[in-house]
C-alpha cells in the first residue's frame, strides 16, 4: 500500500446500548421511523377511532356521552387521558399524512430525489405535523 493511497473506512455493526445514545440519525430517517411508528399507532388505535365514530353519529344522547367523555371521562378513565389520546391520534393522522404526501412527491419528481431536498422536506414534514397538531390540540384543549 502506497502513502497516497488513504485506508477505507471500516463499518461495523451497531451496539445498540452504547452506539445508539450518541448516534445521530438525519432528519430524513427520523421522519421515516415516525412514519412507521404513526403507522402502528392509528393501527392500534382503531377500535378508539370506531368507538368515536360510533357514539358520535349514533343518536344525540350518544353525542352527549361522546362530548362528555372527554371532560368527565369513561369509567375510570380521566378525560384528560382520552383527550391526550385523541392527541396522539391527532398527531399520527397530520404526521403519516404528510410524509405520505411527502413520499409521493418524491417518487413524481426526481429533482425531489436529492440530499439536501430529501432533508429540507423532512425538516418541513416534521415542523407542519407539529405545528399543526399543536394548533389541532389547543382546539382539542379548549383554549380557542
Amino acid at each position: 500500500m502506497t502513502e497516497s493511497a488513504q485506508k477505507r473506512p471500516e463499518f461495523r455493526n451497531i451496539n445498540a446500548l452504547t452506539d445508539l445514545p450518541s448516534y445521530r440519525l438525519p432528519a430524513a430517517g427520523i421522519v421515516s421511523i415516525l412514519h412507521r411508528i404513526s403507522g402502528v399507532l392509528m393501527f392500534l388505535l382503531l377500535p378508539f377511532i370506531i368507538w368515536l365514530f360510533d357514539t358520535s353519529v349514533s343518536s344525540e344522547i350518544s353525542f352527549g356521552r361522546f362530548t362528555a367523555a372527554f371532560t368527565a371521562g369513561i369509567g375510570f378513565v380521566p378525560g384528560v387521558l382520552i383527550k391526550l389520546i385523541t392527541l396522539a391520534l391527532i398527531w399520527a393522522y397530520l404526521h403519516h399524512f404528510i410524509a405520505g404526501v411527502r413520499h409521493v412527491w418524491m417518487d413524481m419528481s426526481h429533482a425531489a430525489v436529492t440530499k439536501a431536498r430529501g432533508a429540507a422536506s423532512a425538516k418541513v414534514v416534521l415542523a407542519a405535523s407539529v405545528l399543526l397538531t399543536l394548533v389541532l390540540g389547543a382546539k382539542l384543549f379548549g383554549l380557542y
